[in-house]
Order: C-alpha cells, then sequence, then structure tokens
C-alpha cells in the first residue's frame, strides 16, 4: 500500500468531493396528482427566497457536511475551507471540484499557500484537484444535492416555511450515508 493509501485509510488524509448549490423555496415542490388537463395551483409565499449551501462529500465514508453562505464567492470558498478544516480538525484533504472562477481567485490561492506553507505537495494540508471543464456528472456531490432535493420535495406538503426546507434539506442530506456508483470512480473500494 502506497504511502497515501495508507493516509486515506488511517483517515489521516480526507478525499472530499466539493460542490455548492443554491436551495430554492421552490424546490420544496415537487409533482402532485390532479385531474387530467387541469392546472393544480400551489401556493407559494416568497418564491425568490433562497440559500446557498457548500457541501463537501467525503468518498471513504460516503457522509456529506453542509455548510450555508450568503453566496458563493472568493470569501465564501475561503470561510468554508477554515470551516472544513475546524470539522475535520485540521487533518491533510483532497479536495475534488470543479473550476468555478472563485475556486481559481487569487483570494482562495493566497489562503492556500498560507495553509500549505509552500511544503512540498505531499505535506500540503489542503490539495486541490479539478473535474475536467463542464462535467458536473463526475462529482458525486452534485447527486448528493439531488437527493436533499428529493427528500424536501417528498415531505412538501408538512413544510410550510422556507426554514424548515432548509432544515429538511440538510438534516436528509447528513443522516444519509451515500453509497453512489460515481464514489467508486475516485478508489473507494480500493480503501474499504
Amino acid at each position: 500500500m502506497t504511502a497515501a493509501a495508507a493516509a486515506i485509510v488511517s483517515r489521516q488524509q480526507l478525499v472530499l468531493c466539493v460542490d455548492e448549490c443554491h436551495l430554492h423555496w421552490g424546490d420544496a415542490l415537487g409533482y402532485v396528482w390532479g385531474p387530467q388537463g387541469k392546472r393544480v395551483s400551489l401556493p407559494m409565499t416568497n418564491g425568490q427566497e433562497r440559500q446557498t449551501y457548500y457541501g463537501a462529500l467525503d468518498v471513504l465514508t460516503g457522509r456529506a457536511f453542509t455548510w450555508s453562505a450568503p453566496g458563493g464567492d472568493s470569501d465564501q470558498t475561503v470561510r468554508f475551507f477554515k470551516a472544513l478544516r475546524r470539522r475535520f480538525q485540521g487533518r491533510r484533504m483532497v479536495i475534488l471540484w470543479d473550476g468555478a472562477s472563485y475556486h481559481r481567485s487569487a483570494e482562495v490561492q493566497a489562503y492556500l499557500q498560507q495553509v500549505n506553507a509552500g511544503g512540498a505537495e505531499t505535506a500540503w494540508r489542503i490539495q486541490c484537484v479539478m473535474f475536467a471543464p463542464y462535467a458536473p456528472q463526475q462529482n458525486p456531490m452534485e447527486d448528493v444535492w439531488l437527493a436533499g432535493k428529493t427528500a424536501v420535495r417528498r415531505m412538501w406538503q408538512t413544510l410550510s416555511t422556507f426554514a424548515e426546507v432548509k432544515q429538511g434539506f440538510c438534516a436528509h442530506i447528513e443522516k444519509t450515508i451515500f453509497q453512489f456508483e460515481k464514489l467508486n470512480w475516485y478508489g473507494r473500494l480500493q480503501f474499504i
């Protein structure tokens, strides 16, 4: 077993798929049965309400972590990295994510240089690896977001406020152990 594989198995190093999503009040609305040919209306208090989430899916365990933010930008990305470091007690992380412009920003790069302190790449605290451009299907975190939105659609009739939608979305994601086949694309089967 390589040193990198041993670090992953021993949980000294984590492999995390990271992504952002926007949860809208309207995401709680699903499909309903109604008379054929007739439009069914559902009341909405404010369709403009939205919450941005950053999320990280641990490739080895299938557990996901969500973090709410006012939006997706360089500043929030740095704050998310700090939240990840607190959550995972400073363990080394390999971040797999897309090439969003704010992921590549000077502010994010400066934070990574500070955290990694110019050490050898094998000792970096946070190492970022980008998915192929325009290929969201490569990121299993996209499937996590879909599972969370599907969960709130299934319970839409019990959700009367956007706060309840957000709580249901995060609760579903954080209590679920995800077993997507896509996780195996990143070596999961080699470690379990």
